[in-house]
């Protein structure tokens, strides 16, 4: 047998290559430190809704299958609870247990899912990315604001209502140019237009240009990562994230009855490295920052072994 030809191998070499592009990109310097962060805009707040725009506004509501939806979060936030009871309850808890469930479902995933399991495969991804966020982070802050009141109360100091705080993190996560091209691209759908060839093509392209940059960008943001003293706990959280993540999803999804397709796009967005929101989640909350970004570089650098054993054992089910 043809290794090279094998669909996982031929699927994931791309995305670790230019992965491994950015990487020495970014340790000899081609990119520095200042353009990283331009960078990071032009993908997040012109390539990405171009994309995620563009491939929902031909998805039709009764053509959705929220079923998906109603296994993986389940699933996410069961292993969330168990992690955090399993560290004590503290800020810390809470960000490393947000890491160990979070995937990187847009800079990996997208690319990944359509280039393994073509673009019909994205719908269902897309529909978990447009409550990714909205769920986890949601959850997770009002979880933290509770660890943060705690040790207000034990300090003799007085804490934020953690409502308040929950309804800023649900909007915040909402009006985001992630869910919100997804959810404006379903509206225009349901209008039985077609998008004018004129707007088409430009967004066409910027779709296809967000896959290439986006891996080069988290090659560049892993040769900044700092692995050394940390190495122990990231790999507990790089277990929880990369494989018993996609164990629970996958059997979550079963016992609702998902199958095929459906099931394999779960089970490989729950096996995929932590996505970079929850760093900015331990930068909001200034806990565990140093350990957070070893876990995701670890994370990142393990799934190529990981993955590929997760889509592997996925093939020979499907």
């Amino acid at each position: 047998m043809n290794l090279a030809a094998h669909p996982v191998v031929a699927s994931l070499t791309p995305v670790f290559i230019l992965i491994g592009f950015g990487y020495l990109a970014g340790r000899w310097e081609w990119i520095r430190d200042a353009a990283v962060k331009d960078l990071s805009n032009l993908v997040f707040l012109l390539l990405i809704p171009a994309l995620l725009f563009r491939t929902m506004s031909a998805v039709h509501f009764e053509a959705l299958d929220l079923r998906p939806v109603l296994a993986y979060f389940p699933a996410a936030l069961v292993l969330l609870g168990v992690s955090i009871v399993w560290r004590g309850f503290n800020r810390s808890s809470v960000v490393l247990g947000l890491a160990g469930v979070f995937s990187n479902m847009v800079m990996i995933g997208i690319t990944l899912v359509e280039l393994a399991y073509g673009k019909a495969a994205l719908v269902t991804l897309l529909t978990l990315v447009s409550v990714h966020a909205l769920i986890l982070l949601t959850f997770g802050s009002i979880v933290i604001e509770l660890a943060v009141a705690r040790e207000a109360r034990a300090g003799g100091e007085r804490a934020p209502h953690v409502l308040a705080t929950a309804w800023s993190a649900f909007k915040s996560a909402l009006i985001h140019p992630i869910p919100l091209p997804i959810l404006c691209g379903l509206l225009f759908a349901q209008t039985g237009l077609a998008l004018p060839t004129v707007v088409d093509k430009p967004l066409q392209l910027l779709g296809a240009a967000f896959g290439p940059i986006a891996l080069v960008l988290l090659g560049v943001t892993l040769a900044r990562t700092p692995l050394r003293g940390h190495v122990r706990q990231a790999l507990w959280v790089t277990a929880s994230k990369n494989l018993i993540m996609p164990v629970l999803v996958g059997l979550s999804a079963w016992a609702l009855g998902i199958s095929g397709v459906p099931l394999t796009v779960m089970v490989v967005a729950a096996a995929l490295p932590i996505g970079a929101n929850v760093f900015l989640f331990a930068q909001r909350y200034d806990v565990v920052q140093e350990t957070t970004t070893a876990s995701m570089g670890l994370s990142t650098l393990l799934a190529l072994f990981t993955l590929s054993l997760v889509m592997l054992v996925m093939s020979w089910i499907h």
